[in-house]
């Protein structure tokens, strides 16, 4: 057997990783639900499922219909803080049997393994993604990564059936530095290709934040020296376990910002509720802040304008409207409008993807749209600056509208029409902004609620299928 060759850091490196330091951290992780059945949870957490929910749950326990199997159960002592008084959260955080009422999905959502050239890369886009950690500090039942989180088998596109592995830091680096290379010798396109530099790559996961402060430094500082300009983290630590953005952890970011000045950073936050930051009185309501604003969990608010005190990083929240957690107007205005004022952007909303399970957590379409242009009335422009993207296949597309009225002299349209836009396409973006338009369907969940009248298809979101057949469907 080979032995892989280990990589190797620069002075750079070396130099900047020798002040590194890792935190210590007690998140009182309960995992399984194991401690819940035989009641060996602490004694404010018993009551945190119903004896009938955990005999549902009980019941399905070692069939095709298992929730753990489907996605490990996962909550920290933070956040169970905060479910305590929050049916949303609870609604994230708990397992369910309606999960597994219906298990029809994709084993790899948005075809990912199509542009995986290394393991735990995906260059899809104009980044790279790249799998550093296989777990969260809790775990969110709707999780998009639920294939990597459950460490399930999948198809590989040369047959081969296997789970997603981790990234390796010598394997990325290599991928990139020969992809620039090819670009450089090419006048900047790949000959391959057509792609341009690889400039900025996404650590995600799971969650890098569970790792420690060396190994997060080891991932930078390489993807720096390999010529990495942006570097995004993907956290959803800020909600299960803020803490973890202590002393130790800015003090490794601001050595990194030292060693490497040109390298930009941004930390791209995933809050669904506002219950998630924002603290309530004994009513439940949120608590003005004498100041302007609403009152913060303070772990949260402190490592809000710890980030705020470091003008090169950007911290951007997205996340997807969920049944039963954030499908509420209300709820996603105030967001929206308390992240904005304490200097996180609106990045995206998010339609459900098409994980295994989804029927259970999918909001139609249409009325997620409803929900996000509702949430954004009388939001300033600034604050409202999310768009609404379902993630096909082919890129992310922009649900840019749906019409309230028909659509006259266009056949499908009786009942008005929605309109996708690519916003981002795969490899060297061949069809972005591309646009495709559909009959609306209050039911459609996914793209394919909308098979039987797609009207016009520019961006190809429906090219598997014949338009005239369709269209002649439609017209029965």
């Amino acid at each position: 057997m080979t032995r892989k060759e280990k990589y190797v850091p620069s002075a750079t490196e070396s130099t900047f990783l020798a002040t590194v330091t890792n935190g210590k951290y007690d998140r009182d992780i309960i995992t399984g639900l194991k401690k819940f059945f035989e009641g060996n949870v602490p004694q404010d957490m018993q009551g945190f499922y119903s004896e009938e929910e955990l005999a549902a749950i009980l019941e399905l326990d070692g069939t095709e219909r298992d929730l753990q199997a489907r996605m490990p159960v996962k909550i920290t002592r933070h956040y169970f803080e905060r479910a305590k008084t929050s049916k949303a959260i609870q609604t994230l955080v708990k397992a369910s049997p309606k999960e597994t009422y219906d298990l029809d999905g994709a084993e790899d959502p948005g075809k990912q393994m199509t542009y995986s050239p290394v393991e735990g890369l995906i260059h899809k886009y104009e980044l790279g993604l790249i799998y550093v950690a296989a777990t969260c500090s809790a775990h969110c039942r709707f999780c998009y990564r639920e294939e990597l989180i459950a460490k399930k088998d999948i198809t590989r596109e040369d047959g081969t059936v296997a789970p997603k592995g981790l990234a390796q830091i010598k394997d990325i680096v290599d991928y990139i530095t020969e992809h620039n290379r090819l670009v450089k010798e090419n006048d900047g396109r790949h000959p391959e290709t057509s792609r341009e530099f690889l400039r900025e790559i996404l650590m995600s996961g799971g969650d890098p934040m569970v790792l420690g402060n060396k190994n997060i430094a080891q991932w930078l500082s390489a993807l720096a020296q390999a010529g990495i300009e942006n570097i995004r983290i993907g956290t959803k630590e800020l909600a299960f376990y803020p803490k973890r953005f202590d002393e130790t952890f800015f003090s490794m970011l601001d050595a990194f910002h030292e060693a490497y000045p040109r390298t930009n950073l941004r930390m791209m936050v995933h809050f669904n509720h506002p219950d998630e930051f924002l603290l309530t009185d004994p009513d439940g309501d949120y608590i003005p802040h004498p100041n302007g604003g609403l009152e913060w969990v303070p772990e949260t608010r402190t490592a809000i304008q710890e980030f705020g005190r470091r003008p090169w990083i950007n911290i951007d929240n997205q996340s997807p409207i969920i049944a039963g957690i954030n499908d509420d107007a209300d709820a996603l205005r105030i967001m929206q409008r308390e992240l904005k004022r304490n200097g996180v952007e609106n990045h995206y909303f998010f339609c459900g993807r098409d994980i295994v399970g989804h029927k259970a957590f999918n909001v139609p379409i249409e009325r997620a749209w409803s929900i996000l242009n509702e949430s954004q009335k009388g939001l300033s422009g600034v604050e409202a600056h999310a768009r609404l993207s379902i993630t096909h296949y082919k890129g992310k597309t922009e649900v840019a509208a749906v019409t309230n009225t028909p659509f006259p002299g266009v056949k499908g349209g009786e009942n008005g029409v929605v309109i996708f836009k690519l916003l981002r396409s795969a490899a060297d973006a061949p069809d972005r902004c591309k646009v495709t338009i559909v009959g609306r369907n209050e039911e459609a969940i996914w793209f394919s609620g909308y098979d039987d009248r797609v009207i016009l298809d520019e961006a190809e979101l429906y090219a598997m299928y014949d338009i005239p057949t369709l269209n002649a469907i439609a017209a029965e």
